[in-house]
């Protein structure tokens, strides 16, 4: 019996870091736009692996994406505003957006199933209305602009390329250490019997608020770089509930619970929407949302779990070749 075309392991590392080749190229090889897609690319998959420690391993599902990117987002921009260079304030969003996520998981986690889901969509939607409401400190619904890194545009997009790239394969490191380590066969077990996990030993508590302050960590340090990239933010952009909704899927599209699967959806999903808005303008959002239900109903496991090679074996059948003989 034919074993499945392997995405996963060795080749999955080779493949990974073949597209990482290819989007740190593209400053070199191709326009702005193609670089815009790039950024775009490497800060959905941080997001998405992100995502992926409370979501995928632990099996919790979290909506709180867009309220860690938005405060990432202020946290970054106030602290630039303030004459902190931009490295040190994104170092500093980071470790304030996972002081919050800390304290919020003691709380939050205390709820499972949809409880759970609806209460961190309401931490988005609170973490909105306050920055919207302190105006004196946030500029509230006017927005805030941030100092611009410094360069012609050519440079600034290929400084935050690069960036985002390091925050991405920081993400996947990250989750190739929990994959392999105490704390993903805790969050794992969680996940398959969270009960079952705490009788035979698992501090379920502690995993499970450290799940979910891994899930806020990196999209806390893409919210800041974001905010110095664009110069100007402001509470509806930086909190928007359809970033909360678009991360989870890039992860379900790719194999939630895997490596290089969150990765994998959040290239497909931005390649799809690009090739979408260009081709389809009206029809966009229709067509890419029957695409992603039907993936999700019929490809449960996602992307990487599809037997590649069986499929391009069915698709040469398909083209003329003859089956062997019994």
């Amino acid at each position: 019996m034919a074993r499945p075309f392997p995405l996963r392991g060795a080749t999955g590392y080779v493949l990974l870091a073949l597209w990482v080749l290819l989007l740190a190229a593209s400053p070199w090889l191709a326009d702005n736009y193609t670089v815009r897609i790039a950024i775009t690319i490497a800060m959905f998959s941080a997001m998405a692996l992100s995502w992926n420690f409370i979501g995928g391993f632990t099996g919790y599902p979290s909506f709180s994406t867009a309220a860690f990117f938005g405060l990432g987002c202020y946290a970054g921009a106030l602290a630039q505003r303030n004459g902190v260079p931009a490295v040190l304030a994104w170092a500093l969003a980071t470790l304030f957006v996972c002081a919050i996520a800390a304290a919020l998981g003691a709380i939050i986690l205390r709820l499972r199933g949809h409880y759970f889901a609806i209460g961190s969509i309401t931490i988005v939607e609170l973490t909105r209305l306050v920055v919207s409401s302190w105006g004196s400190l946030t500029g509230g619904g006017d927005g805030l602009n941030v100092p611009l890194m410094q360069g012609t545009p050519d440079m600034v997009a290929a400084q935050v390329l690069y960036v985002m790239l390091a925050v991405m394969l920081a993400a996947f490191a990250t989750t190739l250490a929990v994959a392999r380590g105490r704390l993903g066969f805790g969050l794992q077990c969680i996940h398959q019997n969270e009960d079952a996990a705490d009788m035979v030993g698992v501090d379920t508590t502690r995993f499970k608020i450290a799940a979910y302050t891994l899930s806020a960590l990196f999209c806390g340090t893409v919210g800041a770089v974001y905010a110095s990239w664009v110069g100007y933010i402001d509470p509806t952009d930086s909190f928007s509930i359809l970033l909360t909704i678009k991360v989870p899927v890039m992860a379900l599209l790719g194999g939630p619970g895997t490596v290089l699967g969150p990765i994998l959806g959040a290239s497909a999903l931005v390649l799809l929407e690009e090739f979408f808005w260009a081709n389809f303008l009206q029809w966009n959002r229709a067509i890419l949302g029957g695409i992603i239900v039907f993936l999700i109903f019929f490809l449960p496991g996602g992307l990487l779990k599809l037997d590649y090679r069986r499929i391009l074996r069915r698709l040469g059948a398909g083209g003329g070749s003859r089956a062997p003989a019994p």
